[in-house]
């Protein structure tokens, strides 16, 4: 796991039980040993975690144009649990499930569902790379729940790159402007909903198993969907259940390639290669759907990579003074 101390820039990639976006994953503790042991594999198996991510964002987008977003998020948390349940509950022991913080596991499980929601909503409306770029504002909110949440210090030339990320978010859905989409404000809400369920991961990972972490969020997220289905549900064709399947298989591809990534390299060596998922999204965006970004949506994309290598320069030198000091 990156250190927890300190938000990295990177996208939203949770849309579904487990937030893995690479700077920020609280899927498994990097060990000691095993930090920059395999940057070169560790960078490659990101990059195709962060296609895998990519893939099942468009998926799901594709279902979005006859599905409601509660059934394509309640179809991913079904083959994740699905797949991840029997790994928790192996040797038949349902000792997995306890924990020592339901109160934070529940805030996290829920605003991890909130971070799946919110984006698939966003898909219906907006074009894949541009709800993706927007996402990438979820830096600020963890800085600002980190604060207020952990007491963590924040110096100005971090506050400075964050901004600077703010401003190209703001590039991107241009508010004001003739062509503004209210929906626009769907990936905001994404990235709060992610940043929520961060901090709360951080304020319990010194108690907590991250299996039994992953197990809560799984769950939380498959019982809410669940309770919501009969709601906002429509029958699924054969090939509808089909592609809800890939969602789910893709997502936990990209969460297994994203556990032996950290374990393999440092986070802030990582971050930078998390935003090769905006090349993606914007590659599938054309293949798939002929939608192609407006130069503003460049400009601002470009300005929230920007700010994000710097904030990951910042924390590689950190990181790096805190070795020589121990």
């Amino acid at each position: 796991m990156p250190d927890s101390s300190t938000p990295l820039p990177g996208p939203r990639t949770d849309t579904g039980p487990e937030p893995v976006n690479a700077p920020q994953t609280p899927i498994h503790p990097t060990g000691p040993g095993s930090k920059g042991t395999e940057p070169m594999r560790a960078i490659l198996l990101v990059v195709l975690a962060v296609a895998c991510l990519s893939c099942s964002d468009a998926t799901a987008k594709y279902l979005g144009r006859t599905l409601p977003p509660a059934e394509i998020a309640w179809m991913r948390y079904v083959v994740f649990t699905a797949l991840v349940m029997p790994l928790a509950l192996r040797g038949g022991s349902l000792s997995v499930l306890k924990t020592t913080r339901p109160g934070l596991q529940a805030v996290r499980g829920l605003g991890m569902l909130g971070s799946a929601l919110f984006f698939i909503m966003a898909m219906q409306h907006l074009p894949l790379a541009e709800a993706a770029a927007i996402s990438f504002v979820s830096p600020v909110f963890v800085t600002v729940l980190s604060i207020l949440l952990l007491a963590e210090k924040v110096g100005i030339r971090r506050w400075a790159a964050l901004l600077v990320g703010l401003a190209g978010v703001l590039i991107v859905i241009r508010p004001g402007a003739e062509g503004f989409q209210p929906a626009s404000l769907l990936p905001i809400l994404t990235a709060f909903s992610w940043a929520l369920g961060l901090v709360a991961t951080r304020k319990m990972t010194a108690q907590e198993n991250p299996l039994t972490t992953m197990v809560w969020s799984a769950l939380t997220g498959l019982i809410v969907l669940t309770a919501l289905l009969p709601l906002h549900a429509a029958m699924p064709t054969p090939w509808e259940m089909l592609l809800g399947a890939f969602i789910g298989l893709v997502y936990t591809a990209a969460q297994w390639l994203l556990i032996l990534a950290y374990r393999q390299g440092e986070a802030s060596v990582l971050a930078p290669f998390t935003y090769v998922q905006l090349i993606w999204s914007t590659a599938l965006g054309y293949l798939v759907f002929g939608a192609v970004p407006d130069q503003w949506t460049f400009v601002g994309t470009g300005v929230i990579i920007a700010s994000g290598l710097y904030t990951a320069h910042r924390e590689r030198m950190r990181a790096q003074l805190r070795r020589s000091a121990a």
